[in-house]
């Protein structure tokens, strides 16, 4: 599996240090506040499984990212397909980092590096990202890493309850706008 290095970051291979970090991120109301439900250690325990098997399935998902400096788990990154059902397809990318994170442009050097592995690695044509309308903050970092958003494309997640998690929005980026 491909590590990916930052000026700050490391993306790496899941460890079993992280599952703690990362229960506690699925149990924390504010980082979940755009996903959904809080899960239990167990569910939070099975999505890693679940992102270490389509990584070796796929050769690309979702990497543990940690501060170089100090080697903390701070969240995850990468690319996965695009759920079916969705009204539309392709790989998506995205992000989630512990609250602690937050404000130190970790997701932006982040998703700037997974992007770069997308294009320049992989050759997908486009990488996409999707997020509620309310959730503000993921828009501002995907339109720093140079997505764009057309509202056309806004959509209702087939999978949310009616509520403010169904009204999403999509953003794009073509491998030739990276460039």
């Amino acid at each position: 599996m491909t590590e990916l290095r930052t000026d700050r970051l490391t993306l790496r291979r899941w460890r079993d240090s992280d599952l703690e970090p990362w229960a506690a991120m699925n149990a924390d109301p504010e980082v979940r506040e755009h996903l959904g439900d809080l899960l239990t250690r167990e569910q939070s325990d099975a999505s890693v499984a679940r992102f270490q098997a389509e990584f070796d399935r796929r050769g690309y998902g979702w990497w543990a990212v940690e501060v170089r400096a100090t080697g903390e788990f701070i969240g995850f990154a990468g690319l996965d397909q695009v759920d079916d059902g969705m009204p539309f397809t392709g790989v998506e990318i995205g992000w989630r980092l512990a609250r602690p994170a937050w404000g130190h442009g970790y997701a932006t050097e982040a998703a700037s590096a997974v992007l770069d592995h997308g294009f320049d690695t992989l050759g997908l044509p486009e990488i996409l990202a999707v997020t509620t309308a309310t959730n503000l903050r993921s828009q501002a970092v995907m339109r720093r890493i140079g997505m764009t958003r057309n509202p056309a494309d806004d959509f209702d997640d087939p999978f949310a309850p009616a509520g403010p998690l169904r009204p999403n929005v999509l953003y794009r980026i073509a491998r030739a706008a990276r460039s």
